[in-house]
């Protein structure tokens, strides 16, 4: 019989909700940076440099998966305040689907107008786009519409919860009780988890499954974002976002990533190096085939040893509260649903005006940030607009702090 964990509470641990307020911080910072990279994307500025590449691909190869690790981290706690695992399930269904839909719906719309008009010619105006082509369910100019856009991380958050959803209740089931309180009867794996990973395996097994999908099964793969179609993706992901919900409950393990995260990040240093290496020695847009496996591994070796060192050292140095970690908290996915459209729109604002590329990066970062923050403000003000930007509703006697 699988043994189930120990009843006490699980101590929280700031440091990994403030890492999770700083993923946010650095996806929006590198979604203005794709305004300007030689990369597709919905609004291009006239000031792209090739040089820009080099500091996105510092973040590019983990800040995805950094945030599946650290929303399974979340939705550890969140199950253990659930009424059970079909409770839980229920609520995050709420509060994932029902943004979801709001987005593809209203928020999505303007980001594929604006590719339409600047790089297919479109020559209708949003109303008739919006009204007449969007919803569509086919493709305009090749691109496929509706769209998800970079909402697909929320559906693809949706599918790996239903997941834990039903590998926690096979758990519970295995460990004859039911999942009640704040910690989940997660059973032999759980305790299997904190075996493996307490040492130095954290480091190296994780990294050694990602050089198998980046330098292996995918050499110089690309995610597609559809689910259905997405394999390379949902192997990094998924097992990303499963580690982040067991780190929850295994103290050892947050402990080994404080205590390998300076190995961690030399190893994520030296794999960026050699892909920046990699990048400035190849004039093609893609470095020569025999290359792949190298690029991949050193890309693997990135994206963990920057994860296990980001976890670690906040969990050394900022492992405390703070008045605003509670607002800042709640208000990293309205942030997320909507932050994109403020760039690209007032990306294809600035088209125009002939500003220099500088200016340009400071007015879409401010203007991200300020649309954002009003988004959210009036938003969770508003009861019925709570619910389509992923807060709560309020109780009827509760007023929301501000």
């Amino acid at each position: 019989m699988a043994r189930p964990l120990p009843t006490s509470p699980i101590p929280r641990h700031f440091g990994l909700d403030w890492l999770r307020i700083a993923a946010f911080a650095i996806l929006i910072a590198y979604h203005v940076g794709m305004v300007f990279v030689p990369w597709g994307f919905h609004a291009k500025s006239p000031h792209g440099a090739d040089w820009a590449v080099l500091p996105m691909l510092a973040v590019n190869a983990w800040r995805l998966s950094l945030l599946f690790v650290v929303s399974g981290y979340a939705s550890r706690a969140l199950l253990g305040r659930a009424t059970g695992v079909g409770g839980f399930l229920g609520q995050r269904t709420m509060r994932l689907l029902v943004p979801l839909a709001f987005g593809v719906a209203v928020l999505v719309p303007p980001q594929s107008f604006v590719e339409l008009v600047t790089q297919h010619g479109y020559r209708a105006s949003f109303a008739t786009f919006w009204l007449h082509d969007y919803f569509r369910f086919g493709k305009l100019a090749g691109i496929g519409l509706p769209a998800l856009n970079h909402l697909w991380f929320v559906l693809y958050l949706w599918l790996y919860t239903v997941v834990l959803a039903a590998l926690v209740g096979v758990a519970s089931v295995t460990a004859a009780g039911p999942v009640h309180g704040a910690l989940v009867r997660a059973g032999t794996m759980q305790h299997l988890f904190e075996r493996v990973f307490a040492g130095p395996l954290v480091l190296l097994v994780p990294t050694a499954w990602l050089i198998g999908v980046h330098a292996w099964w995918f050499p110089m793969g690309y995610e597609t974002h559809d689910p259905a179609h997405d394999l390379m993706a949902h192997l990094i992901y998924l097992p990303a976002f499963l580690f982040g919900f067991a780190l929850a409950g295994a103290p050892r393990v947050l402990a080994a990533c404080v205590r390998y995260r300076w190995p961690a990040g030399i190893a994520a240093i030296l794999g960026y190096g050699v892909i920046v290496g990699i990048e400035l020695s190849s004039d093609a847009a893609e470095p020569p085939r025999w290359l792949y496996p190298t690029y991949g591994a050193a890309h693997a070796i990135q994206q963990w040893g920057a994860i296990v060192a980001l976890i670690g050292h906040a969990e050394r140095r900022w492992n405390r509260d703070h008045r605003w970690r509670p607002l800042l908290t709640e208000a990293v996915f309205p942030f997320y649903l909507v932050h994109q459209t403020i760039i690209v729109v007032v990306g294809y604002w600035l088209i125009p005006a002939g500003l220099a590329g500088g200016a340009e990066f400071a007015i879409l970062v401010a203007a991200t940030v300020l649309g954002s923050l009003a988004f959210y403000l009036i938003g969770r003000k508003v009861e019925p607009l709570r619910p389509l930007i992923g807060l709560r509703r309020l109780s009827k006697h509760k007023v929301p702090a501000s």
